[in-house]
């Protein structure tokens, strides 16, 4: 948990590194040097949202497992816990839990883009039910409601891919986005404190709609949080007199090497997000004694489809790179900007590296007018040319 604390502490750093690379997306190659060559204690972390920006999720998962967390003992009580309990749909769970709230908090991992797609996959059903206002931690865009989707300047989190399809879906379902971010780099105790009371601030102008809140790690937290009292969540609950339902996809974060992974994840074959309830009816939001949120959510181990991970490409049509529009060269980075995006500094819809030895030269997109644009080993344009993906 310290660990996760110390990610937290050094965003607003990720922030201002990530603010002055020429170059926001950028091959692995040159990723991995920049780690190797960097001596600060938090590089590993810096390293795999780096590498989560190019959609590099198995090496993200790899880096970030560097930092040296530990992994958790299994337990024979764990698994049988797991076989006993009900498995219900994580995306079912929560819509039906909607209905009962006015304020839903769900978090994420900075490094995990797979967070990101599920939350995007809630949004249409809780804009159904009434959630018209989405808050979002790595937000810094005072214009994102009239431009209609993210830039590279709306936050350092929010140049991934998977944010920017998060932030394209929320404003097209009809989503007001908001950022309650607390300013002047504060942390700890006053950071939490001043994150509610802009949260509390915004609903107070907007009282006609439920609202979601999407955090980092602890942000989501109810009860005592040490260092910080109580995180956003927590002191959210106490100013506004409201009990948001609160969500955590951190508690069992996926390790690269498989045999690490928390049981909870080895057992959940089901290929989907789920929750557990046991037998008396009750969810499952934690260690008894422990629990911080409402339920936790379980992702599966990700699977590999076409070399990208199977949550990535679902709800998507593959679009394979014509060789005809690749140069002689070794390396390539390629992507895809919706419309009139690329031009206006938008984020990418997807983003793929390939070489000479790849053989899956694949995007996956939703239907659309994309802007393809391709990238030599030196960053250079060497093709850029106009899509609809039917």
């Amino acid at each position: 948990m310290k660990k996760l604390m110390l990610t937290i502490l050094f965003s607003n750093l990720c922030i201002a590194l990530g603010q002055v690379k020429t170059e926001p997306y950028r091959f692995i190659e040159d990723i991995f040097l920049q780690i190797d060559q960097d001596s600060t204690p938090w590089k590993y972390q810096i390293g795999a949202t780096e590498l989560s920006f190019s959609n590099r999720y198995n090496d993200a998962l790899d880096i970030w497992d560097k930092s040296g967390y530990k992994k958790s003992a299994a337990t024979k009580e764990d698994s049988l816990f797991f076989k006993k309990s009900k498995k219900i749909k994580a995306e079912n769970y929560i819509l039906e839990q909607a209905n009962k709230s006015e304020i839903i908090i769900i978090n994420e991992a900075h490094h995990l883009a797979k967070h990101r797609t599920f939350t995007q996959s809630l949004l249409q059903e809780l804009y159904n039910n009434g959630y018209k206002y989405l808050g979002i931690e790595a937000l810094q865009d005072t214009l994102i409601n009239k431009r209609k989707f993210a830039v590279l300047d709306s936050g350092y989190y929010t140049r991934e891919p998977e944010f920017g399809n998060l932030i394209h879906e929320a404003l097209t379902i009809g989503f007001t986005l908001f950022g309650y971010e607390a300013l002047n780099g504060k942390n700890g105790t006053e950071r939490e404190i001043e994150q509610a009371q802009n949260i509390q601030k915004f609903i107070k102008k907007h009282p006609k709609g439920k609202v979601l809140i999407y955090c980092g790690y602890a942000h989501a937290y109810e009860n005592d949080y040490p260092h910080w009292g109580k995180a956003m969540a927590g002191r959210l609950k106490e100013i506004m007199g409201i009990d948001p339902f609160s969500i955590d996809q951190t508690l069992f974060i996926e390790k690269f090497n498989k045999e690490d992974n928390n049981i909870f994840i080895k057992l959940n074959t089901s290929n989907t997000p789920i929750v557990l309830i046991d037998n008396s009816g009750k969810v499952f939001n934690g260690t008894k004694g422990k629990e911080q949120t409402d339920v936790v959510i379980l992702h599966p181990e990700t699977k590999l489809i076409n070399g990208r991970p199977h949550w990535l490409t679902q709800k998507k049509i593959k679009y394979k790179i014509p060789i005809s529009k690749l140069a002689n060269q070794e390396s390539y980075l390629i992507f895809a900007y919706r419309g009139n995006e690329f031009e206006n500094n938008g984020i990418p819809a997807d983003i793929v590296e390939i070489n000479t030895s790849t053989k899956h030269n694949f995007l996956y997109l939703k239907k659309g007018t994309y802007t393809i644009v391709i990238k030599n080993r030196n960053y250079t344009i060497i093709n850029q040319y106009t899509v609809n993906i039917k």
